[in-house]
């Protein structure tokens, strides 16, 4: 990219970067001592604003440029990433929303806690979150590296390098000096971007076609080189068996994960009242489902536009098809217009992974500190001295987070994302689910279920095709894969919910039936809510 491009986008970088970190001076000059103002901004945000910080919370860069880039090389497959993410707030919605927000206080463990010995269900629980979290994170920075790599004209490896751990830094800061009340109107200025940008894309997409759909998917299937497959499944899961098997696990994982992801739960506390929380999700649900409609226009439009090729030319796993898009659909290289919506969509796409950064990481170190610490420590620390814990945890997160970061760096980020839910759906949807419904759960059966469905879930990335194997691996090189699909769950979802059955029936343990009557009532009407 041509210094014409570069200067006003690394213009807009720097004003966003600087809004925010004016946003968390000015929010860390109140008072932060107390765990309810770090971990969930004193529950004093509206329905409103809350809707809007999880829409921005949820809509990543997995979905603003791993989405339509693999709609851009695949076509109709690509869009099972936009579907299963949006079909993924209905099981929030009615399962999970008020009755997280009732049970808990600022994790998935003090839902799981409330009716269990806690030490064992903390540690097992925050172990998952943490995990989750990183996963979640690396797919983030890959994406700030894939864009800046573009941005500055190529893909040098210290360019990428030093953006990974540059966007590293700024979430620390911002987990560590704004807390939960920062992060959140990070989120809700990012998707208000986000959205404007998407619509203004989208737009100037279908005016290019004027305004027919039809004509914009004959040509993007014309361009792509392979006619009506490229409109119709199985380009890229439909090849064999294994194929296949691998999307119905990627879409379980996504219609499943959103449930058990940590940032996603957190976000129910930040609002007095159940009922808050509920109609937090209706705003989010409206907000990202709009969202993931345009993704399709500019996956396709990108094809049609821009050509896979020329995409898969800029980045192999199809990250920069939206900014190359918005190139073209401003004039081309050596336009203006070009040059100015360029920057636009690469400022807005960066502003993206900065505030889904936060967020995730303020989730995971409430999860280090709120739970692993104070379990780890045998008594309950002081708030204080538990929120100190959680900001240094932001720094270890944070650089567990870069060196993966690095690691991953040419993989796609809607494909990364896809992973981090599968361990979501497998480790936490299950103890989540039992803890709320089945009257019979046991502290066993808690802990069985959250590692009956991570370990799985873990090892069976770690021997796919993913890790090592093929050629798109992330160690070209060496082969130990042994398990066929790169997404495991498949697999390690049903066994998550075998798992806490088998433990939950050879316990020794004598369910509380006391204390599940009181968690019911406290989940369905809020009474002896936090």
């Amino acid at each position: 990219m041509t210094g014409d491009h570069q200067t006003p986008a690394l213009l807009l970088f720097s004003a966003f970067v600087a809004v925010t970190l004016a946003i968390t001076t000015w929010v860390s000059r109140r008072r932060q001592g107390s765990a309810e103002e770090f971990y969930a901004g004193g529950r004093l945000f509206s329905p409103l604003e809350n809707g809007f910080a999880i829409a921005g919370d949820y809509m990543s860069a997995a979905s603003f440029l791993g989405i339509s880039g693999l709609i851009a090389l695949y076509g109709y497959d690509g869009m099972l990433y936009s579907v299963g993410f949006l079909v993924a707030w209905l099981v929030v919605l009615f399962l999970v929303a008020e009755l997280v927000r009732n049970c808990g206080r600022f994790t998935l463990a003090d839902v799981v806690a409330a009716r269990m010995r806690e030490r064992p269900v903390r540690i097992a629980a925050g172990t998952s979150s943490v995990t989750v979290s990183v996963l979640y994170l690396v797919a983030q920075m890959v994406g700030a590296g894939s864009l800046v790599a573009l941005l500055l004209g190529g893909t040098g490896e210290v360019a990428r390098a030093w953006t990974v751990i540059g966007v590293g830094a700024l979430m620390v800061i911002y987990v560590s000096l704004g807390g939960m009340r920062a992060t959140t109107w990070i989120q809700i200025v990012k998707a208000v971007l986000l959205l404007g940008g998407t619509v203004a894309l989208t737009a100037l997409v279908l005016v290019r076609f004027h305004g027919d759909f039809d004509g914009l998917l004959l040509t993007a299937a014309e361009r792509s080189g392979h006619g009506q497959a490229f409109l119709a499944p199985g380009l890229k899961y439909g090849g064999d068996w294994t194929a296949r098997f691998d999307f119905i696990s990627l879409g379980l994982a996504l219609v499943l994960g959103t449930a058990g992801l940590p940032h996603i739960l957190s976000r129910f506390y930040t609002v007095p009242t159940a009922r808050a929380a509920r109609r937090s999700v209706v705003w989010a649900i409206g907000l990202i489902g709009g969202f993931y409609l345009m993704t399709i226009v500019l996956g396709f439009g990108a094809a049609a536009i821009v050509g896979p090729d020329a995409v898969r030319g800029s980045n192999a796993a199809g990250n920069t098809a939206v900014p190359l898009l918005a190139l073209d659909l401003g004039g081309g290289a050596d336009s203006t217009g070009g040059t100015v919506l360029f920057a636009v969509v690469a400022a807005i796409a960066f502003a993206t992974i900065l505030a889904v950064v936060a967020g995730v990481t303020l989730a995971s170190s409430a999860s280090v500190a709120h739970d692993l610490y104070a379990s780890l420590r045998r008594r309950r620390g002081e708030p204080r001295s538990e929120v100190a814990v959680a900001r240094v945890a932001a720094v270890g997160i944070g650089v567990a987070a870069i060196a993966l970061g690095l690691l991953a760096r040419d993989l796609n980020v809607a494909f990364l994302v896809g992973l981090a839910f599968a361990v979501a759906a497998s480790a936490n949807l299950p103890v989540l689910l039992y803890s709320l419904f089945w009257r019979g759960f046991t502290t066993r059966g808690a802990v069985w279920a959250v590692y009956g469905g991570l370990v799985p879930a873990v090892v069976l990335v770690l021997l796919s095709p993913v890790v090592s194997g093929s050629p798109a691996a992330l160690f070209p090189g060496l082969d130990f894969q042994c398990f066929p699909l790169q997404n495991p769950g498949l697999v390690s979802i049903p066994l998550g919910f075998l798992a806490g059955w088998l433990g939950t029936v050879t316990s020794a343990e004598v369910p509380d039936e006391a204390r599940h009557a009181e968690t019911e009532v406290r989940s369905l009407t809020g009474a002896g809510a936090v």
